[in-house]
């Protein structure tokens, strides 16, 4: 989303452009933006303006889009810069990416695109500014924890072990032996409060009669614990004033420290003697920097185990989500299986019945015959197409794919599907093998939904052509062209919709089980590939479809 101060400098030359960018893109969405025409003005308007964000062409006059990325990199500026180019320059935007291009733009491009590739640009550096800033204030916090630790040399020892250790049992029992022997007390206990009962527990103990260490892990209370848990503040008494707690029966001296967490009294660290000798304020601030330490031990154990829970969630809705994936196309073998024996059953079954010489078949009902093998035919094409998309393995042969080698398979279903139609396939394919960034799966989903397509809309007995092809450019182009129905300008541009619905009144036949154009293109973009759709009056319709090739 747009924030009023985010701030973008369009370097562009021509007018239109810098107006479809600025005016029409960003300034509807709320960004704030300034164009400058040339290299030398983009310079120091960066300076002066301070953008967030630099949008400029690789086509400058003067200086062009990679001399300004080094010009400003030389001014020690590091905004992110996303470039707008044109088909044919990708080895200069290769060259632009080493130089630390963010992002870039084809031309000709729509606002959404342009909104889109603003969004994701901005959004990455406010990720790297959110840790810069994390890091710079864990940073300020060990510097912080270091300092401390100097100062506290008498608890540096108590301090690594109490770093060193995962195990909150283990942890609070040094904690609680380091407040003992840094305070020159006699016995001592650790209270940690219970988060669903807001009660306080004995978690350790040491040196406590074995009546009192006996209740590890039940509610505890002393009388006067509670008190500094409601104050937060830390508690020295002895004497007099601490014979009215039945804490007295344990000595004559006592300190209570408050163990805090965002504010908030997480723990108590309990520390007596029993003879009359009043703790010092030095022994204070002593337990009070261990229960600091303590506290910042406790909340990283949290952490620690807030992690470790999320990364088993995650790894759990991993296994099922495979599971599911599994279930499924276990369920589509199953049907598969179900489904193919009982359908060419019934279709032998309903030949022979035709061709019985005893039979004395009514017209009506010999038409209700050829109705009923019509039928089973196209649930025999349905079972044909019933196969679960098999999912690309961890190896490198499974990221690519030949799309003449899926064509191939791709043609070879849908001949099976189509022969009753008369509809037949010519296809014209290269020589060698053109490979494309997308799993076998996932491109015979793509060609055989392009096949169904132009089974449904073919005229009858009219043939569908499948030519693949190698561009200059080293694109993989794809056509699929069927002659019959046409697509008129204002269908081309709806048809990759999801809520697409062909026109009323197009006469459809069964074509496969392909999955929908939208999803196609879907596909198709993800993997940066396009389609689109040509058509012209007696000629049909061709799709076109273009990937990046793998050399």
């Amino acid at each position: 989303m747009a924030k009023s101060r985010d701030r973008i400098l369009i370097v562009e030359s021509d007018p239109v452009l810098a107006d479809l960018i600025g005016r029409q893109a960003l300034q509807s969405a709320g960004y704030q933006t300034s164009v400058a025409v040339d290299a030398g003005s983009a310079i120091a308007k960066a300076i002066q303006w301070a953008p967030h964000l630099i949008i400029t062409d690789m086509d400058l006059p003067g200086l062009n889009g990679k001399d300004l990325m080094v010009a400003l990199t030389s001014q020690k500026i590091d905004t992110p810069i996303i470039l707008i180019a044109r088909k044919g320059q990708e080895g200069d935007l290769i060259q632009a990416f080493r130089l630390g291009a963010a992002d870039y733009l084809l031309t000709p491009m729509r606002e959404a695109e342009v909104i889109a590739a603003v969004e994701r640009v901005l959004r990455q550096v406010d990720e790297r500014r959110e840790r810069e800033r994390l890091s710079q204030q864990l940073q300020q916090a060990n510097q912080a924890l270091q300092t401390r630790v100097r100062e506290l040399t008498t608890i540096t020892s108590v301090g690594k072990a109490v770093t060193s250790i995962t195990d909150s049992g283990i942890l609070m029992e040094k904690i609680l032996e380091g407040a003992v022997r840094i305070t020159a007390a006699d016995l001592g206990w650790f209270l940690m409060r219970d988060e669903t009962t807001r009660s306080y527990h004995l978690v350790a103990s040491l040196k406590l009669p074995p009546s009192l260490g006996a209740n590890l892990g039940q509610p505890w209370d002393d009388g006067i614990s509670s008190l500094v848990a409601m104050s937060g503040e830390p508690l020295t008494i002895h004497g007099d004033a601490l014979k009215r707690f039945k804490i007295s029966m344990l000595g004559q001296s006592a300190m209570i420290m408050p163990i805090k967490a965002q504010k908030q009294v997480v723990g108590l660290l309990v520390v007596m003697r029993k003879g009359e000798k009043a703790f010092e304020t030095s022994e204070q601030d002593l337990l009070g920097a261990l229960a600091d330490y303590a506290s910042i031990s406790l909340v990283n154990a949290h952490l620690f185990r807030a992690a470790e829970n999320r990364a088993r969630s995650l790894q759990s809705m991993a296994e099922n989500a495979a599971l599911g994936e599994q279930v499924n196309n276990d369920i589509l073998r199953v049907v598969h299986k179900e489904l193919a024996a009982p359908v060419e059953s019934a279709s032998a079954a309903l030949v022979r019945l035709g061709k019985d010489p005893t039979a004395r078949w009514r017209p009506e009902q010999r038409q209700w015959l050829g109705a009923i093998q019509d039928a089973l035919g196209t649930l025999r094409g349905m079972v044909e197409v019933i196969t679960p998309i098999q999912l690309p393995q961890a190896n490198r042969a499974a990221l690519y794919a030949d799309v003449c080698e899926v064509a191939r398979s791709a043609v070879k279903t849908a001949q099976a599907m189509s022969q009753a139609d008369g509809i037949f396939f010519s296809m014209n394919l290269p020589g060698e093998a053109i490979y494309v960034p997308l799993d076998s799966g996932l491109l015979g989903q793509v060609i055989t939904a392009l096949l169904s397509n132009a089974v449904k809309f073919s005229a009858p007995n009219g043939p569908v052509t499948l030519r693949v092809e190698k561009t200059v450019k080293g694109q993989a182009r794809l056509t699929v062209h069927n002659t019959g129905s046409t697509v008129d300008a204002k269908e081309a541009e709806q048809i990759f919709e999801k809520n697409y619905q062909p026109r009323p009144g197009a006469a459809l036949r069964f074509g496969g089980l392909g999955i929908r154009l939208w999803l196609v293109k879907e596909i198709l973009t993800r993997q940066g590939g396009t389609i689109r759709v040509e058509s012209s009056a007696g000629k049909g319709a061709a799709f076109h479809v273009q990937m990046p090739a793998v050399r």
